[in-house]
């Protein structure tokens, strides 16, 4: 091989080296904050808001379905006799929501306490309280 080629290629070896060693010092000393991606940022989407009915406390969303039912929200009578039940059971709460219960019991209501803790009533056909759990279901 030649001296001229010889230079040219040790010339070449030497620029990308040193251009690399640049870009690398570069990266290395910029603030992650001014770097940009080339992927998407990621993003979220905030859960649907709650629509309540003022008037009786109740969700006014879409129907939950579990176990091949779907729940619907009480209304009329059903919903005034387990407002009455929950009242006297938690003095001071809130129904959230009193709809009829696709897991079991014949109807729930979804209420806070009057300490703020969440907890969900099951009632059978009677109306009767068969369970309190604690948090929403």
């Amino acid at each position: 091989m030649n001296f001229v080629r010889r230079a040219a290629i040790a010339v070449t070896l030497l620029g990308a080296t040193a251009a690399g060693g640049a870009v690398g010092a570069t990266v290395l000393t910029t603030p992650a904050s001014a770097q940009t991606s080339t992927t998407a940022p990621a993003t979220t989407t905030a859960p649907a808001a709650s629509a309540t009915d003022p008037a009786t406390g109740t969700h006014a969303g879409g129907p939950h379905q579990a176990n091949g039912k779907t729940e619907t929200l009480l209304t009329g009578d059903d919903l005034a006799k387990v407002t009455a039940a929950v009242d006297s059971t938690e003095p001071g709460a809130t129904i959230d929501r009193a709809e009829t219960d696709a897991d079991g019991a014949v109807y729930e209501a979804h209420i806070t306490k009057a300490d703020g803790t969440k907890a969900t009533v099951k009632f059978d056909a009677s109306v009767t309280i068969t369970s309190v759990d604690a948090g929403m279901s």
